[in-house]
Order: structure tokens, then sequence, then C-alpha cells
């Protein structure tokens, strides 16, 4: 088996860049992840943004999620599949933050984070225009593709902590899911294991790497790419030991965006596949994700192409 797609940023901007792009290309069309290093953000921002994470949780956080999971295991005989073993919050960058506005957050939080956040904000437009490159596309099209709408992107930070468990048999830090939105970029720990992602029917680990940022893409570059890209199931399996840290920033489409494959692409396609993907808008995607978040990707696909049949060929009435 190949292994993990590794991309060492530096060498994008000399003699190496034919090569780092190919790793790339492989990447998002064979596995759905990989890990980026050198990627702009510097350590000493990671190192900070993992401390406040980790006293964060310690300060406040634990004991609420300790009452609560361990109340939720007491009378389980079987898998719990309604249950995710994690302590999570959300943090809303655009299109206005709402970190001031979440309690229980000090000065020095917030500030590493709109720090943090701005740095992946600009790393996940450098990487779709990597992406776009290797697909032939003209040069900012993809993040153009996620502001179709009258509003501009949507970007926010998922912050999650996954306690050890002692029943990781009964429930999973996070059920097997694909990601609904655009580009994904996630800073985990590098001492706790835990994120596998579907390959082949198999699962495979996402090696805990120090300082750097492992990047999945969702199911809206699926359908934008016509399915030359793929979003991949993942999940996070429970520790016995351990508490994983996990920093998922999510660069998505605006809500109002019309989401569709690219023309480009499409062209490129045998007669035969034209046109795979539906054309929506990304906010009537997300309703529907949100009730089958933990369900197979492809019947959200044939929801969407029936909405948009019914709404190019309406049903007269009388």
């Amino acid at each position: 088996m190949d292994s993990f797609p590794v991309i060492d940023m530096e060498t994008l901007l000399g003699g190496e860049r034919g090569a780092a792009m190919e790793i790339l290309r492989d990447a998002c069309e064979n596995w759905g992840f990989f890990e980026i290093l050198n990627h702009g953000i510097t350590h000493d921002l990671m190192d900070e943004v993992e401390k406040v994470n980790k006293e964060q949780y310690d300060k406040g956080r634990e004991q609420k999620f300790n009452e609560f999971a361990n109340k939720a295991l007491e009378n389980a005989d079987s898998e719990i599949d309604h249950l995710d073993w994690e302590s999570t919050f959300f943090l809303r960058h655009l299109p206005v933050s709402n970190i001031s506005e979440i309690p229980d957050l000090d000065d020095q939080y917030r500030k590493a984070m709109k720090e943090f956040a701005a740095e992946i904000e600009k790393l996940a437009e450098r990487l779709l225009d990597l992406l776009g490159e290797n697909l032939g596309l003209e040069k900012g099209y993809l993040k153009k593709a996620f502001c179709t709408g009258s509003k501009g992107p949507t970007f926010g930070t998922k912050v999650s902590s996954y306690p050890p468990c002692p029943r990781p048999d009964l429930v999973k830090g996070l059920r097997a899911h694909t990601d609904a939105g655009g580009i994904i970029l996630l800073f985990q720990d590098d001492q706790v294991s835990g994120l596998q992602f579907l390959k082949d029917g198999e699962w495979l680990d996402v090696p805990p790497m120090r300082h750097a940022i492992v990047v999945n893409l969702g199911d809206q570059l699926e359908v934008i790419t016509n399915g030359k890209y793929k979003s991949v199931v993942h999940r996070v399996v429970a520790q016995t030991d351990g508490n994983r840290m996990s920093i998922a920033s999510f660069y998505n489409p605006g809500s109002d965006a019309v989401i569709f494959p690219a023309p480009a692409l499409v062209e490129k396609e045998a007669e035969e596949k034209r046109e795979v993907y539906p054309r929506f808008v990304f906010e009537d995607y997300m309703k529907l994700y949100v009730g089958h978040k933990f369900q197979a990707k492809e019947p959200r696909f044939e929801v969407m192409k029936a909405m948009e049949a019914v709404a190019t060929h309406p049903i007269a009435t009388s």
C-alpha cells in the first residue's frame, strides 16, 4: 500500500514543484486526505493555540463532559449509535465572527484563535488555488464557486476534545461521516491518535505529526469537480488513554451559493458521464445534511438531483 500523502509546501516554491503537485493530485483523487508541512503558520502560534485549547477544556469543560458522558454509559450494554464521545463547541469566523459572544473564553484564548483563524483562512484559499491549478481550472475558480450568491464564503472552526473513554467498544469518538462543506483544515493532537478514514474498504489512521495540518475534502468539492475529487468517510475512534485535541476549520461556500459541476470539467468527461452531480443552493444541502450526517452521501446527492429536476421542470397544476 502507498504511504499516507504528506506535502511539504515549501517544495511548491522550487524545482520540486511538479512532484509536489503530483502528490497533491493523487491525494485529492485517491485519498481524500493529506497532510501538509511548512504551511506558513508559525510553530509558536500553533503551540499557543494548542496550549489555550487544552487549558480551556481543563478549566471549564472537562467536568461538564464527564457528568454527561458517564451518565449516558451507565446502563448501556450494547453499542450506542446516537452518541459521540467528544466535547465540542463552534467558533464562527465568516461572514461574522461570534468569538466575542461565547462565554467563558478569556482574552488570551480569543486573541490566539483570531490570529490562527486568519492564517487558516489564507491557507485554505491558497490550497483551493492549488487544487484548481491541478484540475486545469482558471485561477481563482474554486473560491469564486464558493461565492456565487450574494455572500462570501462561510468559515468556522469546530474545537473538540476526545477524553479517555472507559468503553470504546460501546461508543465512537465521532461516528463515520463525510464532511458537507468545502475544504477542511485540521490541527490535531500529535500525541493521541484516533482519526481514521476509509480507503478501499479499509480503515486507515491519519498519522499524528507535530505542527502539521491535515486536509480533507468535503461534499461540495466533490460536486464542483464532478466527482474527480471525492469526499471520504472518516471517523474518530475513542481511546482509553489520552485526551485528543482536534481543531477543525471548515472553509465552505456561502449559504446562498449555487453549487454545480465546473463546466470545464464536465466538458472533459465522456458524453455518458456528463452532469453526474446536481445543481443546488448550499443552504438547501446543509438543511438535508443536518438530519443525515451519519448516513451515506449518495442519497443526499440524489435528493438534490430530484429537487433540481422539479425546479427545472415544474409539474403543471390546474
